[in-house]
C-alpha cells in the first residue's frame, strides 16, 4: 500500500471504502446542489483489485420478490443508459447500454413455482416486462436447455443482463474527483467517539493522522464489520466466497445464453466469442477472512461442470480460461442491504451487507444516502426498510430472489 496523507484535517464526511458503493455515495453527495462540504475516501488499495466490484458479474435484473427492489435495479437501468447526461454531457463519457439477454430463473418444483409467479406479479406491478414460460415454451426459445425436470421459468428481457460497471465506476470517481472530492490511499484503524459517546468526532489513519469529521460513512464491503467493530457497533456483515469460471465451448450456443440460475443455485451467463461465465460456492458456505482469495480447484469438476452439463448438454465439451474466487458482502441478517444512520450514533451511516447485489443497486443506493446523510430523509426512493434499526428489532425484509 502507498500511504497518502489527507490534504486537510477535517472533512465534512469520510467515506471508509472507496469501491462501487462509496464511489457512488461520493459522486451523489458531490451532485446534490444543497452540499458544498468537504469529502474525503479512504481505501486500503486504489487499484480496488481485490474487492467485490472486480470480481462480479456485472449483470443487473429486476427479478426481485419486494417493489422496492425492483425498483431500486430500474434506476440503475435508466442511470447507466443516461451516464452521458447525468455527467453533465461530456462527450468522452460513454454512451452505455445493457445487453439484456435477461434473467432465467428454472423452478423444479412446485413451491418454486408458485414463488416465481408470486414474485412475476410484483415485478409486473411495478413495471417490470417479466414473463413467465411452461417447460415446452422454454424449450422453443431456448432449444439447447435439458427443461426434462423444470416445473416454469420466468425470464425478463427489458433491462436486464450485462452492464459496463466499471465505465460507470470509473466515471463516477473521475467526475467526483473533479468536484473536489479527495481519494486517498490509506486505512482507517480506529473511529473516535466524543468525550459523551453520542458521536463520532474523528477517525485515525494508518498513517497517523487523526482526521476530525463531521458524518462518517461505512461503504467497505466485505470488511464493514471490522469497520463498524472500531465504532463500537456490531454489524452481522462477513466475507463469503463465490467462486467464477470463465469458460469457452466446442460447441457455442446458436443464441445468447440468459443469466440462467439452475435450481441447484449454479448460474451462468452469455460473455460473448463463444465464451460463457460460471458462478457458485460449495455446500459449506462459511464466513472467510477478507483476505482469503485461495481459489478451490476442486468445485469445478465435483459440483460445477457436472450441473452445466446436465443442464445444457452442449457444455459438456469445454475448456476453463479463467476462474478466481471473489466475496459477496453478506448480510447474515436477512441478505439484504443495511443502510442509513444508526439510531444512536446518528453521524455514522451505514452502507453495506449488499450479499451479491451491490453493483445494480449501487445507483439508488449511492442516491439515497446522499439525500438521507444531507437532508436527513429520502427524497426519491424511500430506503428506510433497510435501515439498520430492523436488526436489533428483528424486522427482517423477506426477499426471495436472492442468488
Amino acid at each position: 500500500m502507498k500511504t497518502q496523507v489527507p490534504a486537510h484535517g477535517r472533512y465534512d464526511i469520510v467515506i471508509i471504502g472507496g469501491a462501487i458503493m462509496g464511489a457512488s455515495a461520493a459522486w451523489f453527495l458531490s451532485d446534490d446542489k444543497d452540499f458544498d462540504g468537504s469529502i474525503l475516501v479512504v481505501d486500503r488499495d486504489l487499484s480496488y483489485e481485490n474487492t467485490s466490484t472486480m470480481h462480479t458479474n456485472s449483470c443487473m435484473r429486476q427479478q426481485f420478490s419486494t417493489e422496492l427492489n425492483v425498483r431500486i435495479s430500474q434506476f440503475a437501468a435508466d442511470f447507466v443508459k443516461n451516464l452521458r447526461h447525468h455527467m453533465d454531457g461530456d462527450d468522452r463519457v460513454p454512451d452505455l447500454s445493457i445487453r439484456s439477454f435477461g434473467y432465467m430463473y428454472l423452478a423444479d418444483n412446485d413451491a418454486f413455482a408458485d414463488t416465481l409467479r408470486e414474485s412475476q406479479q410484483v415485478q409486473v406491478a411495478a413495471g417490470a416486462a417479466t414473463q413467465l414460460m411452461t417447460r415446452d415454451q422454454i424449450k422453443a426459445a431456448y432449444p439447447f436447455y435439458n427443461v426434462d425436470d423444470i416445473v416454469l421459468g420466468s425470464i425478463n428481457l427489458v433491462d436486464e443482463g450485462f452492464w459496463d460497471a466499471m465505465a460507470v465506476f470509473d466515471w463516477w470517481r473521475r467526475s467526483a474527483r473533479n468536484r473536489g472530492v479527495e481519494y486517498i490511499e490509506n486505512e482507517v484503524v480506529a473511529i473516535n467517539r466524543n468525550v459523551a459517546g453520542t458521536c463520532i468526532e474523528s477517525v485515525t489513519l494508518k498513517s497517523g493522522e487523526v482526521i476530525g469529521c463531521g458524518q462518517v460513512l461505512n461503504a467497505s464491503g466485505p470488511r464493514a464489520a471490522q469497520t463498524a467493530q472500531m465504532a463500537g457497533i456490531a454489524l452481522p456483515v462477513e466475507p463469503r466466497k463465490r467462486y467464477s469460471w470463465v469458460f469457452k465451448a466446442d460447441k457455442p450456443l446458436d443464441r445468447d445464453l440468459p443469466l440462467t440460475i439452475d435450481p441447484s443455485g449454479v448460474h451462468v451467463r452469455e460473455n460473448g466469442g463463444g465464451t460463457y461465465q460460471c458462478g457458485g460456492h460449495s455446500d459449506i458456505d462459511p464466513g472467510v477472512d477478507p483476505d482469503d482469495f485461495n481459489m478451490d480447484f476442486t468445485l469445478w469438476e465435483s459440483h460445477i461442470w457436472p450441473i452445466l452439463a446436465t443442464r445444457i448438454p452442449q457444455f459438456e465439451a469445454i475448456k476453463v480460461q479463467s476462474e478466481w474466487a471473489g466475496h459477496y458482502a453478506y448480510n447474515m441478517f436477512d441478505h439484504n442491504a443495511i443502510l442509513g444512520p444508526h439510531p444512536d450514533l446518528g453521524n455514522f451511516f451505514f452502507l453495506n451487507g449488499f450479499s451479491g447485489h451491490g453493483l445494480q443497486q449501487s445507483p439508488a443506493m449511492g442516491r439515497g444516502t446522499a439525500e438521507i446523510m444531507v437532508h436527513g430523509a429520502y427524497r426519491t426512493l424511500d430506503m428506510s426498510a433497510f435501515h439498520f434499526d430492523r436488526i436489533p428489532a428483528g424486522r427482517k425484509i423477506i426477499e426471495k430472489a436472492v442468488i
